[in-house]
């Protein structure tokens, strides 16, 4: 059963139209899996919405996309300083416009980052508490330069200061988008998630939520002009849909490919694929709150039953990444993949299942029918790896989110890397108050929130590494979650599109600007 299972594939009813034509240089197009409802790079944390925000906004400090490592660049800041150990400085490029016309001031810088670290406004403040928890104060110093505090000694001001959430947004046009032009209301930020204004090099000019994205050229950019007058996204929910539209010439480029239909886009002398293995784990994530699974041998069973290589060559060809621990190249010195904290030993695992006095009972594992890549499919093959070593295992298949559910028992999920840390992925996750902690299915103790604080805060990098290997025995002791794979994520596009996605990005990243992408004209 599990062997036909996992040669199981995604079929598409693929069009044998032949290519009409190619799209104009000046314009490129786009076919989606998804659209985001809203668009709002402070308060979006969704793999959907993280697609989009790099061509219309920009951060304090940027970043050399092109590689793993962390090489950073100036952005809307020209040159920064940390002063102390809680305090970093930032000189501000002059000269910036906003989309609306509006001149970029320090005002705007403070107030980007203000509208969250001192939120009302709910999904801000959750933003706070994953990403920026640490940042207590941003002021202005004078007209070019902008001073941030933390609470405590801050060891990635860098890096926090180039997330997705930390891109600038104008003062000014937000607080007069409703009521009070002179206060900043949660209308107003409704009301800018569906008319988003920055400074990068692609204005948004149509957004139809949950449909439509349509940039074009900003020419009072700062930096170098984007090289497309007009990009427009479309969703296409359908994978038949997506591939349809690139063969008959509809479409440009297309996202989401499953590794069993690469080869009949790659066949095609027209088209040609490219793809990375995505900074991103699809994982399994336990209830560790909810009784039944409140033994830790028993949650360990659970990982040690799953042959994490068969998935990968089963489902993605072995062209995903299995890994040991949950580690990330783009961690640089933090980067450990010598740690053993995932393996796979079924014998183990019946061991485990009868000192936890297993008695039989259903688990319930959730999934979603498509949301992510193969996810359906390894939920079947998981269920049947569990059977394997004696444990019943009652598929839930749901388009609900069911993560903060207290009957929720075991179900996939992924895990993102939204800064390149180890805090900007498992800490994100993982944290003592993190998303897992606040939905209420993990509960740090005080050992593993001690070890933590040392990992996260501590300025010494042999300290942090220490701490952190720490953690991660800790989590093979008493797993929360077990990382699958990195999935390997396929474009496919016209053979005279010169484009890739950028293992420098955080996951999804669709890329337009100058240097990044060419489209041969007709």
């Amino acid at each position: 059963m599990l062997k036909t299972l996992l040669k199981t594939a995604l079929t598409a009813a693929l069009a044998t139209t032949a290519l009409t034509g190619l799209a104009a240089a000046q314009e490129l197009r786009v076919g989606v899996q998804n659209m985001a409802p809203w668009l709002d790079p402070g308060r979006d944390f969704s793999n959907v919405g993280s697609q989009f925000y790099f061509n219309a906004f920009d951060p304090l400090i940027g970043k050399d996309a092109s590689r793993a490592e962390s090489v950073w660049q100036p952005g809307i800041a020209t040159s920064w300083k940390q002063v102390s150990p809680t305090q970093i400085e930032l000189k501000i490029r002059q000269g910036v416009t906003f989309h609306n016309g509006d001149s970029m001031t320090v005002e705007d810088v403070v107030f980007s980052f203000d509208r969250i670290i001192n939120s009302t406004f709910p999904p801000y403040a959750v933003r706070k508490r994953d990403t920026l928890p640490n940042m207590a104060k941003v002021e202005a110093v004078d007209a070019e330069t902008v001073r941030i505090t933390a609470t405590k000694p801050e060891p990635l001001f860098e890096t926090l200061l180039n997330v997705q959430q930390g891109m600038i947004v104008p003062k000014k046009y937000v607080m007069g988008l409703t009521g009070d032009p002179n206060v900043a209301e949660p209308s107003d930020f409704e009301a800018f998630a569906l008319k988003p204004v920055g400074t990068g090099p692609y204005k948004i000019t149509e957004f139809v939520p949950n449909q439509k994205l349509v940039y074009e050229r900003f020419d009072g950019f700062w930096g170098e002009k984007a090289p497309f007058q007009k990009v427009t996204v479309q969703r296409i929910p359908e994978l038949s849909g997506r591939l349809t539209a690139l063969k008959n010439a509809e479409v440009d480029l297309i996202t989401n490919i499953p590794p069993d239909q690469l080869d009949p886009i790659a066949s095609d002398a027209k088209l040609k694929v490219e793809g990375m293995q995505t900074p991103l784990f699809h994982v399994v994530i336990f209830n560790t709150q909810n009784p039944k699974m409140a033994n830790p041998k028993l949650r360990q069973a659970l990982s040690y039953a799953i042959d994490r290589k068969t998935l990968n060559e089963a489902l993605w060809f072995g062209k995903a990444k299995v890994p040991t621990s949950h580690t990330f190249a783009q961690f640089g010195p933090l980067y450990m993949p010598e740690l053993d904290t995932f393996e796979y030993d079924p014998a183990k695992a019946k061991a485990l299942l009868k000192e936890a006095g297993y008695d039989g009972f259903p688990i319930r594992f959730d999934t979603q029918a498509a949301y992510y890549t193969n996810g359906l499919l390894a939920a079947q093959a998981i269920q049947e790896m569990w059977g394997a070593v004696g444990v019943k295992t009652q598929l839930n298949v749901t388009e609900q989110w069911t993560g903060s559910e207290p009957s929720m028992m075991a179900r996939n999920w992924s895990n993102p890397m939204y800064f390149p840390d180890p805090a900007g992925s498992f800490g994100i996750m993982w944290a003592p108050t993190g998303n897992s902690a606040s939905e209420g299915r993990f509960k740090a103790d005080e050992a593993y929130s001690a070890l933590w604080e040392k990992f996260r805060y501590s300025t010494d990098l042999a300290e942090r590494k220490q701490a952190y290997a720490g953690l991660m025995q800790m989590i093979k002791n008493d797993p929360p979650v077990l990382p699958l794979y990195q999935p390997y994520e396929s474009y496919g596009m016209k053979r005279s599109l010169a484009w890739r996605p950028l293992p420098g990005h955080i996951p999804y990243v669709l890329d337009f600007r100058a240097g990044r992408v060419t489209l041969a004209a007709r």
